[in-house]
């Protein structure tokens, strides 16, 4: 303790009467020298033997000009912002996928991000939309022929397509719906075609009209959204609003007077619903099972995850909750939704065999009717 007192001392000592200028100023040890580089000057380059392969290097960490070759500059410099990076889309975001003879577009981004891409590849290619709906996430294209397409896509069609007609028509209907995954959507394209003069109103198959045409706008589209993104796509507002918004919501009570929120929509859209209701609302889903219908919640918790782990003083002083508080605070319930009829009901369950207090219950349908649409 005694040499370290005298050590301390002594520093006590030197800095009093020496003053700062041994550590600090322009001649300190630990002077600011973030305008050196104002001092840079660029030499010649190393010269090798000549009897010496060597490729050539390029400098790292090139002086600017301006700098190496002004004489009048003093002071600080101001360093420009660097110019903001060329982000490419990732190929990833669309894939084409197969099922036997079924074929279709899987998106990684929401339905309201791919509805105008594929608009916008039909409109560009010289389909006439005859028919959207974007609150179901469908279009329709008018009658026509090969030739009245653009001429670039006339002539892959024509190459491409087998076993139609030079002039038959053809409408194409489009249809992006909820992934199986949250925030991805799935791209449909079926085909229907009709002889020369006619005026009947085909409808369109099942599942398929014409294969190798619905493969050849598939695989088309497929290279023109991903074009799309990476020059900056945009967002269907209205597709965004309305998607998934049911076209009748109504909270009532089943029979034994428990809260029920009935949806009138199928239910992928449902599902897709909820969640964004959910999100929206600040509620914390825990866990989903869409086979099962459920959203796992815990109302005790936001939405918003804080994934900033605490600093050195939140963990000295225990300002983070541990997972022992966290567990003993939740409350956790099950939102689950059942297909009846044409539409879809909401409950809410405290497990499995239980069903949820009814304010529970009716405090959660309400906030999830409150954020639909």
């Amino acid at each position: 303790m005694k040499r370290l007192a005298g050590f301390s001392a002594l520093a006590l000592i030197v800095s009093s009467t020496s003053g700062c200028g041994w550590f600090w100023g322009e001649n300190g040890y630990f002077r600011d020298r973030g305008s050196d580089y104002l001092e840079a000057r660029q030499t010649a380059p190393m010269q090798l033997p000549a009897d010496v392969q060597a490729k050539r290097l390029d400098p790292l960490l090139p002086v600017p000009a301006q700098v190496a070759s002004s004489t009048e500059t003093s002071g600080k410099f101001d360093v420009p912002r660097p110019q903001g990076l060329q982000v490419r889309a990732d190929e990833r975001e669309f894939s084409l996928q197969r099922s036997g003879d079924s074929r279709w577009v899987v998106a990684q981004r929401v339905p309201a991000e791919v509805w105008p891409l594929a608009r916008q590849f039909f409109e560009d290619n010289g389909f006439r939309i005859a028919n959207e709906r974007p609150q179901v996430g469908e279009f329709t294209t008018s009658w026509q022929r090969f030739d009245e397409l653009s001429t670039g896509m006339a002539s892959r069609l024509s190459s491409r397509v087998s076993g139609v007609a030079p002039d038959a028509e053809t409408r194409v209907r489009v249809r992006i719906e909820p992934g199986v995954q949250r925030n991805t959507s799935e791209v449909f394209v079926t085909s229907a075609e009709r002889p020369a003069g006619s005026t009947a109103d085909v409808d369109f198959a099942s599942r398929s009209g014409n294969a190798s045409l619905e493969a050849a706008l598939l695989d088309e589209m497929l290279v023109s959204m991903a074009r799309g993104v990476e020059q900056g796509g945009s967002v269907s507002l209205l597709a965004a609003r309305d998607f998934d918004a049911p076209s009748r919501v109504s909270l009532s009570e089943d029979g034994n007077g428990n809260p029920v929120l009935n949806l009138g929509a199928d239910f992928d859209r449902a599902w897709s619903g909820v969640g964004r209701s959910l999100e929206l609302g600040d509620v914390r889903v825990d866990d989903l099972n869409r086979s099962l219908g459920l959203y796992y919640i815990n109302m005790a918790e936001g939405a918003q995850v804080n994934e900033e782990k605490p600093g050195f003083f939140g963990r000295l002083f225990g300002s983070a909750p541990s997972k022992e508080e966290i567990e003993a605070r939740a409350e956790r319930y099950q939102v689950r939704l059942t297909p009846v009829g044409d539409g879809v009901q909401v409950t809410v369950e405290k497990d499995l065999n239980t069903i949820a207090p009814a304010d529970v219950s009716r405090r959660v349908l309400s906030l999830i009717q409150d954020n639909l649409g």
